[in-house]
């Protein structure tokens, strides 16, 4: 278990290194003034506790949620590539459970919004399981274009039934404060999402590590035929189960974000978070606890990429352009890796 962890960190900072080296090699390429735009990156991200506590960790929460269910998926063997489309069912049935239950205390409203989050994640996602149990449909093709339907649905929602009385705006009225997460620190943005995000990780890895369903899981994961035969477990069981439990993360994760930031639904709330939430689990090795750092990793990524693009003319799609190259590279990796056991 320690060689693995090892194993694990040494993967991750090789990472992170490959990362910086990447960012300066695109700059110079691109022709930018790369000290000025490293020290944006910098400031963006580290540079002051408004920047940890307002940028960095606010964009790591919904990145924890998202690639912890992503995560759990990859490790049952099912593809889940729709946590964005899952992300926004969450976030839309949050904010319309939400401007139901405005009136009724925070102790009641909030909860029954990120539960209503949590449960349309999951049903969005049980969608793509039923499709794969029933009909043998690839869950890479159907959550993809599950994706597409829920960011049109966002779209008509905001500029039909949900839409602000005005008329104006496409997005949905303000949800009141008994339906907003309660900030940590007073003057910064940092909510409690990021708490119950690192509390459900540490719980994943309990789940994964320690008891008999964590077990199925990552048998199934290992091998389905193999756990039918010789473990006696129920392959398509578990893997709706992990379908459902995906789903609720990731919809949990959108839950978060519309009552901890936004306060509101409207067109684009989330700006990729599902797709670079593969990237946060691959490059965590799929280890719940390691995705925190990932997670935090890839928020300070953003946030920088914001302030670069800000301070030094940098186009902020820069973090995209790393997250795609940190997923080339962790796949490379551990193909090299297969290739060399076999060898």
């Amino acid at each position: 278990m320690r060689a693995r962890l090892h194993s694990r960190w040494l993967v991750m900072g090789a990472t992170i290194a490959g990362i910086f080296a990447a960012v300066i090699v695109i700059l110079l390429i691109g022709g930018y003034d790369t000290s000025r735009a490293l020290a944006a990156l910098w400031d963006g991200a580290f540079g002051s506790s408004y920047a940890v506590l307002s940028a960095t960790l606010v964009r790591a929460t919904p990145l924890l949620f998202v690639g912890l269910a992503v995560g759990l998926a990859f490790r049952a063997g099912v593809l889940n590539i729709g946590a964005e489309g899952q992300l926004l069912a969450g976030a839309t049935a949050a904010v319309a459970v939400g401007l139901a239950v405005g009136a009724l205390p925070r102790v009641l409203a909030l909860p029954l919004a990120l539960g209503a989050g949590a449960a349309a994640g999951a049903a969005w996602s049980g969608i793509a399981g039923w499709l794969k149990l029933r009909f043998g449909v690839l869950e890479v093709i159907s959550t993809l274009m599950l994706n597409f339907i829920a960011t049109y649905l966002v779209s008509w929602l905001v500029r039909g039934p949900l839409q602000e009385p005005t008329r104006v705006y496409p997005q949905t009225i303000e949800l009141s404060p008994a339906v907003q997460m309660p900030l940590l620190l007073t003057g910064h943005r940092v909510h409690l999402g990021l708490v119950l995000a690192i509390g459900l990780a540490g719980f994943t890895w309990w789940v994964l590590t320690q008891t008999a369903i964590g077990f199925r899981v990552r048998a199934v994961g290992a091998g389905a035929a193999a756990a039918r035969s010789a473990g006696g477990i129920d392959p398509a069981r578990t893997t709706a189960l992990v379908f459902l439990a995906s789903g609720a993360l990731a919809g949990l994760g959108g839950a978060s974000e519309a009552t901890g930031v936004t306060f509101a639904l409207y067109e684009g709330i989330s700006p990729g978070y599902g797709y670079s939430a593969i990237a946060v689990a691959l490059l965590a090795r799929l280890h719940p606890l390691m995705i925190i750092v990932s997670a935090l990793l890839f928020g300070a990524l953003e946030a920088g990429a914001a302030a670069m693009q800000r301070d030094a003319n940098v186009p902020s799609v820069l973090a995209a352009v790393v997250e795609a190259m940190i997923v080339l590279g962790v796949l490379a990796f551990n193909h090299a890796r297969t290739r060399g056991r076999q060898a």
